[in-house]
């Protein structure tokens, strides 16, 4: 019994993740940390969320729930930053919580989290991939080019087979990913650029044809709906919920971390540095598009933005602004790709997956868990409809976000002893860390049954796969 407690309660040591993980490059700086988190966070909800928020819940005050949400990410941002700062290694959450929790509840706790993860960029890359397809079929569908019914929608969907737009594109990413880190990373900076300069545009231009009775009132009064809670607090709560979405991107930065140069001060610069512009976007262009349009008009409107500038008289701007839209779309899969393939060879490294996934080529690369993380994300999003697998996203990354909020209490005594103090801390310890996991489980309660349901059946098929390979090949705690 006493080598059962000692073995539950004995500390992971992180000098071996940091052996397994010294073969990856570190090439990644804080422009670069930046780009990937701001091109992940700003991606397609940033020109679809407001709007369809507005029109199902909130009303005007759209941006509160945008604000909210970013109070809840900036708590766990705060977290995150510390972990990555203080363990630099790849596959975030699950690796911290490996080293933090203990030697069984690290493990199983680590499976958790980042099964959890999994999902988000499983789902999320094949998710944003539909997106990107969408909107490039949009955009040139005026010109005559059009795709039949069954290589441009999901199989069993209207006639379909498979989206090859989303394939193409996934499959294109991939190819760049695993020429090298440092080219893809010099893309993203250079497509966030563009894709923050549209965001821009859309602002300013939406200013000069503002109509302040639009706000009025800010907040409407409360009403049970077809689609749940609309107007008073009730509503801002649920569409803190269905926002939270749009900034959970700051794991994928986490994720790289093992790849970072001076991660001490890198990482924790770009995580919150990067949420900080997401945020005064998103609550910018919120406010600008309900200003623009009463918020009842974006009610079913799949692309609120292009919508409010063509009716506003600017068909130009609207045709610039989509266009980049989709080019834009490209960065979140580089950030989603980049942070799901370190993951599943962070899973293959400690064997809890087989253990080839955690094997680098001859440019310390994790090519072959890209290969992997590319051939699911096709199958998903050319096979399932994504309104019911979009939920995952956010339930799943909420349940990771979790446990790393109250992981600091197993960090903090740890530090400047088997762990390097980071150049970054939570502040209002030990305090901080209880609010922001009380906040999270708030915005994990406030999203639908359904989500959770398929939470639910994404952790029972996580946890079998653990007990029956997970257990029985684990290398956790030993070196490669």
């Amino acid at each position: 019994m006493k080598d059962f407690f000692n073995k539950i309660f004995k500390r992971a040591e992180p000098s071996v993740y940091q052996v397994k993980d010294a073969h990856l490059n570190r090439t990644l700086r804080v422009k670069d940390f930046l780009a990937l988190g701001v091109g992940t966070i700003v991606s397609t909800s940033i020109f679809t969320l407001p709007g369809v928020v507005a029109a199902q819940h909130t009303g005007p005050a759209v941006a509160l729930s945008f604000l909210l949400a970013a109070v809840v990410a900036g708590l766990v941002s705060f977290a995150y930053a510390e972990m990555s700062s203080a363990m630099p290694f790849a596959g975030s959450a699950y690796s911290w919580i490996n080293v933090v929790f203990g030697e069984v509840f690290g493990e199983v706790f680590g499976w958790v989290a980042g099964w959890a993860l999994l999902a988000e960029y499983f789902i999320a890359v094949a998710f944003v991939a539909s997106g990107f397809s969408a909107n490039l079929r949009g955009l040139v569908s005026p010109l005559g080019l059009e795709l039949p019914k069954s290589l441009s929608n999901t199989l069993g969907n209207d006639g379909g087979v498979i989206d090859i737009v989303a394939a193409i594109v996934i499959i294109l990413t991939t190819c760049l990913l695993a020429y090298g880190v440092s080219a893809a990373a010099r893309i993203e900076n250079i497509l966030v650029v563009i894709k923050v300069l549209a965001v821009l545009l859309f602002i300013v231009v939406g200013l000069t044809v503002i109509d302040f009775s639009n706000y009025v009132p800010f907040i409407p009064e409360h009403k049970v709906t077809e689609t749940g809670s609309f107007g008073g607090w009730q509503g801002i709560y649920a569409g803190v919920s269905m926002i939270f979405l749009a900034y959970i991107g700051f794991d994928s930065i986490a994720a790289n971390s093992a790849e970072a140069i001076n991660p001490q001060k890198t990482m924790p610069r770009g995580i919150l540095g990067s949420l900080l512009i997401a945020v005064v976007l998103f609550v910018a262009v919120s406010l600008v598009l309900v200003g623009m349009f009463t918020y009842s008009a974006y009610a079913g409107n799949a692309e609120p933005v292009g919508w409010a500038l063509r009716q506003s008289g600017f068909g130009v701007v609207a045709a610039i602004v989509q266009a980049i839209s989709v080019i834009g779309m490209f960065t979140a899969l580089i950030g989603m790709m980049l942070a799901g393939s370190r993951l599943l060879y962070s899973f293959g490294r400690d064997g809890l997956l087989p253990s080839w996934l955690g094997k680098l080529n001859n440019k310390n690369l994790p090519n072959r868990a890209l290969i992997i993380l590319t051939i699911i994300a096709v199958i998903i999003g050319s096979m399932f409809p994504f309104a019911f697998l979009a939920q995952l996203i956010s339930a799943g990354t909420l349940v990771a976000f979790m446990f790393v909020s109250i992981g600091i209490f197993g960090l903090r005594p740890r530090e400047g002893k088997d762990i390097p103090v980071p150049a970054f801390k939570m502040p209002f310890y030990p305090v901080m860390p209880v609010i922001t996991f009380v906040s999270v489980v708030i915005v994990f309660w406030g999203l639908g049954s359904e989500a959770k349901l398929y939470t639910l059946a994404w952790f029972i098929i996580g946890l079998i796969i653990y007990l029956i390979y997970g257990v029985k090949h684990s290398k956790k705690g030993k070196p490669s």
